[in-house]
């Protein structure tokens, strides 16, 4: 039984000891490999295209730190937010990118092995990159701790961004929802209406947020070198 709102987010929902709530995170391994044993279909070459074109401007972002097979990393990064982004459209499915849990674990390891990449191997790169070019001289200890605190927030500023705009919108759905059977005909269509338009909107962000997190790591692993 539901006991408050946001019950609805919470991954500790299980039968018999198994957490149902991630199971929706996995479904992807299962069906993803399949489409490689088949003829390519219109989808699979249009999602080729769409990770082609991922690939191109991975590649133009990432700069000198192009080596080959590098963009597979952020590619996957997208295909993977991009998958739970959308199971969670489903009616009773849960949204496992919209938990923090989840949204830390891909942001933090990773912004982690830039920093010990980059301090280790570029550790002046590293230093000039807390004083901004053409700071004043009288500036620049505020300057470096500015920069400092935010490098060190990227990781929860992203975690934060994926799970606040999939909560937020779920949310809205759902409160929206629950004033249904207290409406009248006329208001109810209303709301039908109003709920496809939010869904059409919830669509788009899941496809927004997981450019804007893949393409954000990308631009901090180019700062590294």
């Amino acid at each position: 039984m539901m006991t408050n709102l946001f019950s609805t987010f919470d991954p500790s929902t299980n039968i018999l000891n198994l957490p149902l709530n991630w199971l929706s995170t996995l479904t992807g391994l299962i069906i993803i490999p399949l489409s490689f044993w088949f003829i390519p279909s219109r989808l699979s070459m249009i999602w080729i295209k769409i990770l082609t074109l991922l690939h191109m401007e991975f590649k133009t972002l990432l700069g000198n730190f192009n080596h080959k097979g590098s963009t597979f990393m952020f590619i996957s990064l997208f295909s993977l937010i991009l998958f739970n982004n959308f199971m969670g459209l489903f009616p009773y499915i849960y949204t496992s990118s919209s938990h923090m849990s989840m949204t830390l674990s891909l942001a933090l390891p990773m912004w982690m092995s830039f920093m010990m990449f980059g301090w280790i191997n570029h550790t002046q790169h590293m230093f000039a990159h807390l004083v901004p070019q053409g700071t004043p001289p009288i500036l620049m200890p505020f300057m470096v701790c500015i920069e400092t605190i935010s490098n060190i927030i990227r990781p929860g500023t992203l975690a934060v961004r994926l799970a606040a705009n999939m909560i937020a919108g779920h949310l809205l759905l759902t409160l929206l929802g629950n004033t249904g059977p207290m409406m009248n005909y006329m208001m109810l269509n209303l709301l039908i209406i109003t709920q496809i338009l939010l869904l059409t909107l919830e669509f788009a962000v899941s496809i927004i947020q997981s450019y804007v997190f893949a393409i954000l790591s990308t631009l901090y692993s180019s700062e590294v070198i």
